[in-house]
Parts: structure tokens; C-alpha cells; sequence
């Protein structure tokens, strides 16, 4: 699909129209960023509320410490995540889903319930190979 002119959605520092097979469109970062393994797993795992970073980690079977500090800064760069500290000894620190954080919950969690829904055929077509 490319971009309709009847949608008139612009990417405000350019003035172009936003088109995700653009290479030089940040919607195509922006894509990279949301669709990447570990960013669906955290955004769903935050779609119940606020979670602290070991509570994240321990929920996220397979990511490493680096991993997740690094999605959860980018996460909170675009706006989708809140990070908060409070003044403990140790610090404790929580993320939280911004509005624009909770506008992805619908589509990740349905791509997660249709993996699980249909695991059992990929798995079937992967042997059958």
C-alpha cells in the first residue's frame, strides 16, 4: 500500500507525505522499532499496568539486562513508555504505557493471540519441509 493522498498524513518535520516503504520516511524507524521482538513482548507485558525493571525482566523469558534497558530507551524516546524512579535505597524504577503506548496494546495483542492461535500449524508446515 502506498500512500493516499486522500489521507493527508504528513510527517510534520519534512512537510512529505508519511510512506513506510520509504526508506527515508522515519515512519520506517519508527516501524523497525514497534515491530521488533522484544518491543511487542514489552509493550503487551505493560498492558496490564506498571511494571518494575526486574519484574520485566523476570516476565520476559530470554532477554538480556542490555536488551531490555535498550528497548525500554527507545521505547521512552518515542513516547510510548514512561520511566520512573523513585528515591529508595536501592532506586526503584517503573515503566508505565503512555496514551500513545496503550494505542498499540489492540494490535500487538492480537498478533500475539494469533501466533498462539495458530503455532500449531506453523509448526506442521515447518516439518513438512
Amino acid at each position: 500500500m502506498r500512500y493516499d493522498p486522500s489521507v493527508s498524513v504528513y510527517v510534520e518535520s519534512s512537510g512529505l507525505p508519511a510512506d513506510v516503504y520509504s526508506a527515508k520516511c522515519p515512519t520506517r524507524e519508527v516501524l523497525d522499532h514497534i515491530a521488533g521482538k522484544w518491543t511487542v513482548l514489552i509493550v503487551d507485558a505493560l498492558a496490564d499496568g506498571t511494571l518494575r525493571y526486574t519484574a520485566l525482566l523476570r516476565r520476559i523469558d530470554g532477554i538480556s539486562q542490555k536488551m531490555l534497558t535498550q528497548t525500554l530507551r527507545q521505547l521512552e524516546a518515542d513516547g510510548f513508555v514512561t520511566r520512573t524512579v523513585h528515591p529508595t535505597v536501592p532506586p526503584q524504577v517503573e515503566y508505565a504505557l503512555t496514551p500513545l503506548g496503550h494505542s498499540l496494546r489492540t494490535p500487538i495483542a492480537a498478533l500475539r493471540e494469533w501466533v498462539e492461535a495458530h503455532i500449531n500449524d506453523i509448526e506442521r508446515a515447518r516439518r513438512a519441509r
